[in-house]
Formats: structure tokens, sequence, C-alpha cells
């Protein structure tokens, strides 16, 4: 069961979060963090998406607008963008966090085609995203951007070129977006999760011949990350506490890449 967010940072009142990847764990949990604390919630996911269990998350919060786009799609993030300032005037806060993780397999035996996916949503999907929104940021002359990469976008591993590959790009991407925008106010900052208790990460570790179990002895504090805790960093780069950070990253991984 998840635990109930806090409410005890820093107040987003007036504020409009767009979040992609809305329906998923760390993407919910966000949303109803950010929803606890004053936002309105502009929640972005695939058509395809299970939208269950953030809609339970945030049933308590009426103003919370549902869309369905393909991260892939020009349009389609053009259009999510234009709907979101439509329904709300204005983006204050982006969450830039759909992704997904590809398959594990070792180079030789990597297909293109995968490879060709992940980096399709993973990268590109963060790119339109930033192309979509910046410009309204920098018209209003503010603005806060997180884009979620992993601590596979600081080290590497075996078996998972696609998705390492593109977190490395998505950090690389944060890093421009964040030069860009600097003068205008806008920042643009990476968040950076470890071994999250989800969806995700089971399967992960069962393609992978292990469990979540498993990868979490390995973890130095010995345990899983929620996405609450996540969603808490999160909220932290959102908030005029981080108002000196931009170009940065924020690794949430209980110290697996301290050594």
């Amino acid at each position: 069961m998840a635990s109930q967010p806090s409410t005890s940072g820093q107040q987003f009142d007036g504020r409009i979060a767009l979040i992609t990847g809305a329906a998923g764990a760390i993407g919910g949990a966000t949303a109803e963090l950010l929803a606890s604390r004053g936002a309105t919630i502009i929640a972005v996911d695939h058509p395809t998406a299970d939208w269950s269990r953030t809609k339970a998350r945030l049933a308590a919060f009426t103003s919370t607008v549902y869309l369905s786009a393909d991260v892939t799609s020009e349009d389609d993030v053009q259009a999510y963008a234009k709907a979101a300032v439509d329904a709300a005037g204005r983006i204050d806060l982006f969450f830039n966090n759909a992704g997904i993780e590809g398959p594990q397999a070792l180079i030789p035996d990597y297909a293109v085609a995968d490879f060709r996916r992940v980096m399709e949503v993973n990268v590109t999907g963060v790119f339109l995203g930033l192309q979509a929104v910046m410009p309204v940021m920098l018209a209003q002359k503010s603005g806060s951007i997180v884009n979620t990469s992993s601590i596979a976008g600081m080290i590497g591993a075996p078996a998972m070129a696609g998705y390492i590959a593109s977190k490395h790009a998505v950090l690389g991407l944060t890093r421009v977006a964040s030069l860009e925008g600097a003068e205008a106010g806008v920042r643009v900052n990476s968040v950076h999760p470890g071994f999250i208790d989800s969806r995700m990460l089971s399967d992960i570790a069962t393609r992978l011949g292990g469990t979540s179990d498993g990868l979490a002895g390995t973890v130095p504090v010995k345990r899983l990350g929620t996405p609450d805790e996540i969603a808490k960093g999160v909220a932290f780069l959102f908030s005029d506490e981080s108002s000196y950070m931009t170009g940065g990253q924020l690794v949430l991984d209980g110290g697996i890449t301290v050594s």
C-alpha cells in the first residue's frame, strides 16, 4: 500500500504541473504528491495505459485533467502541451517522465528494432517534450522541468544497451536544456532513481533470472526505494528550495552509485 503523500514540503498552490508517464508508479506518486500540495495536475500517458491506480490516488483531487498521447509522436506531444495551456493558461512544472525499459539482451543479440523503440520513447519522447514545453516557459520567463533519467544514466550494466544508452542521453538533453533556459528563469534538472519497487523493476529482475527482493540485497541500504520517495525528490527539484539548481542530477539510489 502506498504511503500517504507528505504535505510538509513547499506548497504548489496555483501551479500547473504537466506529467508524462502519469499512469506509472513514479508518475502517479508524483502527481498525487504535487496535487496534495496544491498543484493542478495535467496527467499524460499512452492511449493503452492502465490509469486505474493513478486515478485512485488522485480521486480526491477533482481538478486533474487526463490526456492520452504517444510521446514519440510530434503531433501528440504538441497537442498535450497545447491542451495544458488551453486548460490552465500556463505550464509551471513539467515532469518529463515517460519511459520504457526495453528487453534484456547482450549487444550481439539485441534486436535493432528494440533498440530503436527504446531510444524513440526514452530519448525522442523527452526531446519532443522539451521542444513543446520550453517555448511556453520561455515566454512566461519561469518554469521548472524535471527529466527522468536513472542510475542507468550514470553507470553501465550488461544486457541493457538500449536502456543504458537512452538514460545517458536524457542526462545530456538535461544539460543542454538547462543552459538554453537559464537566462529566462527556466530550470531543468534530472532525477536518477535506483532500484524502485515497481512493475518495471520486477519485470527487469525476472528477465535477468532474479527477483526484486534479490536486487534489494545488492543495495547498500538493503532495501528498494519507493515511488513516493522519488516523488519527494521531484517535488524538491520543482520547489523554490532548489531555486539555484539547474542542469543538476538528483540521485536517489540507496547508495548504489557510490562505489
